[in-house]
């Protein structure tokens, strides 16, 4: 069975503000056609590849890549909380053709995931548990980073694995695109917070109620072009885009940490987008169905949203349509 896939950039301020309604509506109007194209997938497993921010991962054992056999999302920033229906048979056995594949990669039975993976689930399926649903963590902010050529390899192993396979998949790809939001850097934090990157120690409340106000306040001075961050690149986000569209994921193999740093520290996220859709190139040509981009500095992100299916997939709905004497549209 093809597999589907939907990308999509994620945001905290998409649950703890409320923005002017042109916004909200374009945004939320991106998210109810993502929504639509998952329905009309219908998937039997969601495969959700996604970064952290020092939520669940930290430094004192920082996998490029990890493949949850047991899940539970810690509900950071208003985000759901609460255990993943992961298929823990069938997440050993891809994690198994994925180290066969020659991409190293650990394993958890006590992954915890933030909102880059719950907010999607949420978005897609109205709860966290409403497919079996295989996590897959790419990191994107603890640098030394995996170089993008890596996460290719892991989205191809992931699409050659399921393509061969009788389920219906969705590859969820959650991050980016340019931004810049405000998580620390091991190197320049002060050390109760350094300490934190490395322990993983549990936030106090007051540290929570800290990291809210701080992004809130952040996308207000982005929207206001008071801030001190990288600004969003809208150019660059969207010649990625134009990537993606046409096939050409091995161009980003040389593109260095520091290039897409460039861009903000949350660009690094894009490496969730190329595992994603190297997945669903392992399936054969694909095409880009539906694509929304826009540079939300309320949302600290270059905003996108893109759904994607083989190319024999489509043209064979499009001969049923025409078979049944129905048109798009209808």
């Amino acid at each position: 069975m093809p597999l589907a896939l939907c990308c999509m950039s994620h945001s905290p301020l998409l649950d703890i503000t409320r923005q002017q309604d042109e916004l909200e509506s374009s945004v939320r109007a991106a998210l109810a056609a993502a929504r639509a194209f998952a329905a009309s997938v219908d998937p039997d497993i969601v495969v959700v590849v996604a970064p952290d921010h020092f939520n669940g991962f930290f430094y004192r054992q920082m996998p490029p890549f990890c493949l949850g056999l047991s899940a539970t999302a810690v509900g950071d920033y208003a985000s759901p909380a609460g255990r993943l229906d992961v298929p823990q048979a069938l997440a050993r056995e891809l994690a198994t053709e994925v180290l066969a594949a020659g991409v190293d990669l650990t394993v958890s039975y006590r992954m915890q995931v933030d909102h880059a993976s719950a907010q999607p689930l949420r978005e897609l399926f109205g709860s966290l548990d409403a497919r079996p649903v295989i996590p897959v963590f790419v990191n994107a902010a603890a640098p030394p980073l995996a170089p993008l050529s890596r996460a290719r390899a892991l989205g191809t192993a992931i699409g050659r694995f399921f393509e061969s396979r009788d389920e219906r998949v969705l590859v969820v790809g959650s991050g980016g695109l340019s931004h810049d939001p405000p998580v620390p850097r091991l190197d320049s934090a002060p050390v109760p917070v350094a300490e934190r990157l490395v322990s993983g120690r549990a936030l106090t409340e007051q540290e929570a109620a800290g990291k809210h106000a701080g992004a809130i306040a952040e996308g207000l001075r982005l929207a206001a072009g008071t801030s001190d961050r990288l600004p969003l690149d809208p150019d660059w986000d969207e010649a990625f885009l134009d990537l993606l569209g046409q096939g050409r994921l091995a161009d980003t193999d040389s593109w260095t940490e520091a290039e897409i740093g460039a861009r903000g520290c949350g660009a690094q996220e894009i490496r969730t987008w190329v595992a994603a859709y190297a997945a669903l190139a392992a399936a054969g040509p694909y095409e880009v169905g539906y694509r929304y981009y826009r540079a939300t500095p309320e949302y600290i992100a270059g905003f996108a949203v893109t759904t994607a299916r083989p190319r024999a997939w489509v043209r064979s709905e499009a001969a049923t349509r025409v078979g049944s004497g129905r048109r798009d549209g209808d």
